[in-house]
């Protein structure tokens, strides 16, 4: 029996099981309201992922935390190359960006999501603010200009596992209560995420 350990509006356990309704998985669900390390961790995702973060998977005896890697090893293990090749080369291309998504967009967000959502007084600079919001709209102009390149999704002309960790990304910034280009082909391409069954259980306004 598989287990998805976390709260599931974390955008990083989302994808997680957004992946797993693609590949029709049965998965029992622990730590539910767990929200990362703290000043009072969780036990049991301690003891399993030394960082105190979510998600964190088990399979049997095997356990898992990073998110993209429990990504990687779901699509892997159910023999799907449609969402993880096997191809070196194309499976490259899925990689680059889900790495991209783990690093430059996640880092891109940081100080918006941290302002706007979480009311963190660390994050609450105006100027500081305003910045992190531009520069977040900038990597995601990056990402409107390869959509428009592909006309489909982010590799090409196929859904991969490199969709779902963007797709969730793309929710976020589209639900921000703040400023944002109009993404012609970002835009497009989250409506076409929509019209998979799997992904708006996971793509809910109340879950930026």
């Amino acid at each position: 029996m598989i287990t998805v350990y976390g709260r599931p509006s974390s955008i990083n356990v989302r994808k997680v099981l957004w992946l797993c309704d693609e590949l029709d998985l049965t998965v029992a669900r622990a730590a539910q309201n767990y929200d990362g390390p703290g000043p009072d961790p969780v036990p049991e995702v301690l003891a399993l992922n030394p960082n105190g973060l979510i998600p964190v998977l088990t399979d049997g005896d095997h356990i898992l935390w990073e998110s993209n890697t429990i990504c990687r090893y779901l699509a892997g293990k159910a023999g799907r190359d449609d969402l993880l090749p096997t191809d070196p080369t194309a499976r490259s291309r899925v990689e680059q960006w889900m790495d991209w998504q783990a690093t430059e967009l996640n880092t891109s967000w940081r100080t918006a999501f941290m302002g706007l959502i979480r009311k963190s007084p660390a994050h609450s600079d105006p100027q500081a603010l305003t910045a992190g919001i531009a520069g977040w709209n900038r990597t995601m102009a990056l990402l409107d200009r390869q959509l428009d390149r592909t006309g489909a999704y982010v590799t090409g002309p196929t859904f991969t596992v490199a969709d779902v960790v963007l797709g969730v990304s793309v929710h976020r910034w589209l639900h921000m209560p703040m400023t944002r280009p109009d993404l012609a082909a970002v835009g497009a391409y989250y409506h076409r995420l929509l019209t998979r069954p799997a992904f708006p259980p996971h793509a809910r306004p109340d879950m930026p």
